[in-house]
Order: structure tokens, then C-alpha cells, then sequence
């Protein structure tokens, strides 16, 4: 049976039509004009990187110490940038000398423009922390994403829903470590369910995974007490009643199992587990 997945990445970029990553100048420049054609309304901004400070000053003004430039791409140039609510232009060359310059605070990690405050939310549409330090909150790109999330636990529990009772064992003994030999069938269902409903995108990518059985397969002969570990893991020898001698040297720096998987996937190793498949099976 084969499953396909119905969502795509909840990852957000700033592509071009062709495909190709916009220069952050020109993601900005995209930004003031939707400002100044979209509807007048109260914008949210908050900081990034799951901070809230009490109180955090957002730069409002190119200095020397700290400079606030935007690139025009028209005229090849970096031009200044500074904040004052009496002037109709975020770039200083556009203003005139009475600018009066007031500080940009968010408070708890958030700022409240309102809609009447154009020059600050023109400001800081092409601040060059936006998108950096801060951005706008966007609560329709925050529904789009929960919808997305709540699609992809559909998808992973529809799935879980059609495994069959080898499947199931395959993903706790994989995906959760878990003992299987000592669960019951309805412990593995339900910890399979609540796996999928908790971690959608992890289950699915390991039903997908086409390491899978062979994972499943190197556990199971662990868990069966088949092979063993010997020296912090740099070594693996059968666990056997007449064999205990070795059988692989794990490369430095390597995961045992993982260079297990290799080793049996080798034609070194072929006829051991052809050997470990039949004896496993008993």
C-alpha cells in the first residue's frame, strides 16, 4: 500500500516568479508599495525569534555608528532612512528640515501602528530589520498556516487508520523506541495514533522513508538480543548460542545501526543477513 501526502511546506520565501530568491532591497521596496496601495488599517508588528522584551528601541535614523540605508535599484544608490510622523517620505532626501524624529518602542514584543500612522508603517516596510529583528503579523498567513498544520493531521491520521499490525510495530519500534514485545496490540494502535497527531510531518515522512523496514529489521535484531554492542559501540558481534564472534567494526564517528544498514546493504554483508532474517523469523 502507498500513501501520498496532500500538504506542501509550511515554510515561508520570497521567491521571483522564475523561481529565483529576491534581493532583500527589492523585498522591501514591494513591501512600502503594498503599504501605500493597500487599505488603511492598524498594523501589528512583532520581534522575531520568540522574544518579548518589556521594552525594545527599534533604530528610527541613519547615523554613522548605526546606519539605516535602503538600496534603490533606479538610481544604484544607498539612501538614508529616518522616522518622523510629519514628513510624507521614510527616505531623508525626500524630507524637508523640519523633520521631527520620535523613538519606535515595542513593548512586550509587539507595536500597534495605527491606521493614521502612515510614515511609520512606511518606515518600517523598508526598515532593514524587517523581516530580521521584526515583521508585520499577518493573521491570514497565521490561518493559512494552522489550516495547513490541522490538513497534515488529517493526512497522518488517515494513514495511521490503514496500517496493518506489522506496519504498526515498525513505526513504535522506529519512530518511538518502543519495547513492542512487551505491548499490546491496542497500546501500539493508540501510541501510533497519538504519534501521528502530535508529530504529523515526522510520521509521514517515516512512512515514506524507504529506510524503513531495513531500520526495523536492525532494531529488531537488538531488541531480540541477536547482535550486541561491544567497546562504547565501535564494535557489533553476534549475541548467538554457538556465535559470538564479530561481525563488523563500526566506522569512527558513526552511528552502530546506521553502519549496520550499510554493512547489510554491502555485498560484504549480504550473506549475514540473509543469515539474521532467517534466524530472527524462529
Amino acid at each position: 500500500m502507498s500513501w501520498v501526502r496532500t500538504t506542501s511546506s509550511c515554510s515561508k520565501t520570497r521567491m521571483t516568479e522564475g523561481g529565483g530568491q529576491l534581493p532583500p532591497f527589492f523585498y522591501n521596496l514591494i513591501k512600502l508599495n503594498q503599504v501605500k496601495n493597500k487599505e488603511l488599517k492598524d498594523r501589528i508588528y512583532v520581534l522575531k525569534g520568540g522574544t518579548a522584551p518589556l521594552s525594545f528601541m527599534l533604530a528610527n535614523r541613519h547615523t554613522r555608528r548605526h546606519p539605516l540605508l535602503h538600496f534603490d535599484a533606479e538610481t544604484q544608490t544607498n539612501r538614508e532612512l529616518r522616522y518622523a510622523r510629519n514628513q510624507k517620505s521614510p527616505f531623508v532626501d525626500e524630507q524637508d528640515d523640519n523633520a521631527i524624529i520620535e523613538p519606535i518602542v515595542f513593548e512586550d514584543g509587539s507595536l500597534m501602528v495605527p491606521k493614521n500612522n502612515i510614515a511609520l508603517q512606511e518606515f518600517l516596510a523598508v526598515h532593514p530589520h524587517n523581516g530580521n529583528k521584526f515583521e508585520e503579523k499577518d493573521d491570514q498567513a497565521e490561518v493559512g498556516l494552522e489550516l495547513e498544520i490541522l490538513q497534515q493531521e488529517v493526512d497522518a491520521l488517515s494513514v495511521a487508520k490503514e496500517l496493518d499490525i506489522s506496519m504498526i510495530e515498525m513505526i513504535c519500534r522506529v519512530g518511538m523506541g518502543a519495547k513492542v514485545d512487551t505491548m499490546t496490540t491496542a497500546e501500539l494502535k493508540r501510541d501510533v495514533f497519538v504519534f501521528a497527531r502530535n508529530n504529523p510531518a515526522d510520521f509521514l515522512d517515516l512512512i515514506e522513508d524507504p529506510r524503513l523496514e531495513m531500520t526495523n529489521f536492525v532494531s529488531t535484531l537488538f531488541s531480540k538480543n541477536l547482535l550486541g554492542e561491544r567497546n562504547n559501540g565501535r564494535e557489533i558481534f553476534f549475541n548467538l548460542k554457538n556465535n559470538k564472534k564479530r561481525l563488523m567494526t563500526v566506522p569512527f564517528g558513526e552511528d552502530p545501526k546506521s553502519a549496520l544498514i550499510a554493512f547489510f546493504q554491502s555485498d560484504e554483508g549480504i550473506e549475514a543477513y540473509e543469515y539474521l532474517k532467517k534466524i530472527s523469523k524462529k
